[in-house]
C-alpha cells in the first residue's frame, strides 16, 4: 500500500497493492496493522451505500463524536470530497476531492473532523465505508453541498439530493462546533 498525502495532510489517498492473472484479480482492502500503522483506524461500524448517476450525499458530519471514514468503491464510481470543519485548524473551510472507482484500486481516508460527501459520477455505485465512531442520528450534522463559501468544483450541476442535503446550513452556520 503506498499512503499519498493531498492538499490537506490529514486526508490520504491509498493506492492499494494489487495481483492481476488469467483467474482474475486480488486486493487487500483491510489489514489492520498496515492500516493503523499509518494512522487510520481503529473502526468500528461499516456501511455499504448504492446510489444512482448524478446523486450527490453529504456533506455530513457527527458534532460531538467525529467519525473517520475509509472509502472504497465496490462499483462505479464517484467524485469524493472532504471539508476541514475543525475549528482552530489552519484548514479550516478547505475541501480536497478525489475521483474514486472500482477499478483504480485507491481508497480515501477522511479524517476525524471533516464533512463528508460524495457525487455519483458512473452509476449505478456502490461505496463501502468503514467508520472510527458508530453513527448517531442525533449527533449527525452537514453542509450545504454547493456553499458558494467553500467552493467546491462539483462534476455536477443538478444533482440528486435527499431532502435532509436540500436543506443543510453553510459552514459560516458551523464556524463555532
Amino acid at each position: 500500500m503506498r499512503v499519498i498525502p493531498t492538499q490537506i495532510p490529514e486526508v490520504l489517498i491509498l493506492d492499494l497493492e494489487h495481483f492481476e492473472d488469467a483467474r482474475g484479480s486480488f486486493v487487500r482492502h483491510w489489514d489492520a496493522q498496515l492500516w493503523e500503522a499509518a494512522g487510520i483506524g481503529p473502526f468500528v461500524q461499516d456501511n455499504l451505500s448504492r446510489s444512482a448517476e448524478n446523486v450527490l450525499r453529504g456533506l455530513h458530519f457527527q458534532r460531538v463524536r467525529p467519525q473517520g471514514k475509509l472509502l472504497s468503491v465496490m462499483a462505479g464510481a464517484i467524485f469524493d470530497v472532504a471539508v476541514d470543519i475543525r475549528p482552530d485548524s489552519p484548514t479550516f473551510g478547505a475541501w480536497v476531492g478525489v475521483h474514486l472507482n472500482a477499478s483504480d484500486n485507491r481508497q480515501l481516508w477522511v479524517p476525524p473532523g471533516f464533512a463528508h460527501g460524495f457525487c455519483v459520477t458512473e452509476g449505478p455505485v456502490v461505496v463501502h465505508y468503514r467508520c472510527t465512531t458508530a453513527y448517531v442520528e442525533a449527533d449527525q450534522g452537514g453542509l450545504k453541498w454547493d456553499d458558494p463559501a467553500l467552493g467546491i468544483s462539483w462534476p455536477v450541476s443538478q444533482p440528486i439530493l435527499s431532502d435532509r442535503d436540500r436543506s443543510l446550513p453553510g459552514i459560516d452556520a458551523i464556524r463555532s462546533i
